[in-house]
C-alpha cells in the first residue's frame, strides 16, 4: 500500500500541474489581450457613448447625432472633428446587436497588422469614404439632383471603417479565392446601393478603399483555427452591415464571384495566346 507521504506527493505534484496550467491560462489571456489594445478600447469607449447617450435620453442622442454627423451642413462649418467623433456615436442604441461582429472584424485585423494597421485601415474607410461622399453630395446639391435637406442627413457610427476593415483582409486571403471574395463583396454592395441613399455608396467607397489598402498592409498566410472562427463572424458581421435589407443580395454576391472568377481566370498573369500554325 502506498504510504501517506507518497499520497501527499502525488496531490502536490497534481496541484502544481494544474496550477501551472492555470497561470498558462492567464498568461495566454494577458498577451492576447495587449495584442488587440485597439479593438478593445474602442469596444469599451463604444459601450461607454451608447450606455451614456441610452442614460440621457433619445432628445439627448438626438442631439449628439446632429452635433457629430459628419454631413454637408456639419463640414461646410468648419466642425472637422465630426469626422473623428462620428466613429463613437451610433444612432439607433442597438450596439448589443453588432458590436460582437465589430469587435470579431477589428480584433482579426489587429492580429494580423498590428495596432497601427488596424487603426489605418479603420480611418482611411471612415475619414476618406466620408469625404469623397460629401464631395459627390455637393456636386448633386449644386446640380438639383438632390433635395437640400441632404446637407443635413444623419451620418454617423462605424459603418464605413468596418467595411474598409472588412475589404483590407483582401490580401490575406488565399489567392485562389481572393477572386471570389472580391467579386462577392462587390456585387453585394452594388446591388444594395441600388435605390439606397448614399450611405450606401459609401460603403462601395470603403469597400474599394480597403482593397486598395490591403496590399499595403502585412498580410497572413498562417490561418489558425482562432483566426478562421474570427473570419466567419466577420463575414456574417460585414453582410449584414453592406446588404441591410436587400433581399437579392445574396443573388448578386455569387453573381459577382462568378464573374470576378471568370476575369481572374481570363487576365492571368503568364497566359498567353497560342501561335498560329503555319499550315492553311
Amino acid at each position: 500500500m502506498m504510504s501517506s507521504t507518497a499520497v501527499r506527493d502525488g496531490a502536490d505534484t497534481r496541484a502544481l500541474r494544474a496550477g501551472d496550467r492555470w497561470r498558462a491560462a492567464i498568461e495566454r489571456t494577458v498577451s492576447g489581450a495587449t495584442q488587440l489594445r485597439v479593438t478593445a478600447a474602442y469596444a469599451v469607449v463604444l459601450i461607454g457613448v451608447s450606455f451614456t447617450l441610452t442614460r440621457l435620453g433619445p432628445h439627448a442622442r438626438d442631439a449628439v447625432v446632429s452635433r457629430m454627423s459628419t454631413n454637408l451642413h456639419n463640414l461646410r462649418h468648419g466642425h472637422m472633428g465630426t469626422l473623428v467623433g462620428s466613429a463613437f456615436v451610433d444612432g439607433g442604441g442597438d450596439i448589443c446587436f453588432w458590436l460582437p461582429g465589430l469587435v470579431c472584424l477589428l480584433a482579426l485585423g489587429e492580429l494580423i497588422w498590428r495596432s497601427k494597421g488596424l487603426v489605418v485601415a479603420f480611418a482611411v474607410g471612415h475619414i476618406g469614404a466620408t469625404l469623397i461622399v460629401a464631395v459627390g453630395l455637393a456636386a448633386a446639391l449644386k446640380a438639383g439632383w438632390l433635395p437640400v435637406s441632404v446637407a443635413r442627413a444623419s451620418d454617423v457610427g462605424v459603418s464605413y471603417g468596418a467595411v474598409c476593415v472588412l475589404g483590407a483582409l483582401t490580401a490575406s486571403i488565399p489567392s485562389r479565392w481572393r477572386p471570389l471574395w472580391v467579386g462577392w463583396w462587390l456585387g453585394v454592395a452594388v446591388v444594395a446601393a441600388l435605390g439606397a441613399d448614399f450611405t450606401a455608396f459609401g460603403h462601395i467607397l470603403a469597400l474599394l478603399l480597403g482593397i486598395r489598402l490591403s496590399f499595403q498592409l502585412p498580410s497572413t498566410a498562417h490561418w489558425t483555427p482562432l483566426r478562421v472562427a474570427l473570419l466567419s463572424v466577420s463575414v456574417a458581421f460585414g453582410y449584414l452591415v453592406l446588404s441591410g435589407p436587400v433581399m437579392a443580395a445574396p443573388v448578386a454576391g455569387l453573381a459577382g464571384a462568378l464573374i470576378a472568377l471568370l476575369a481572374s481566370r481570363v487576365l492571368r498573369p503568364g497566359r498567353m495566346v497560342a501561335p498560329e500554325s503555319g499550315l492553311r
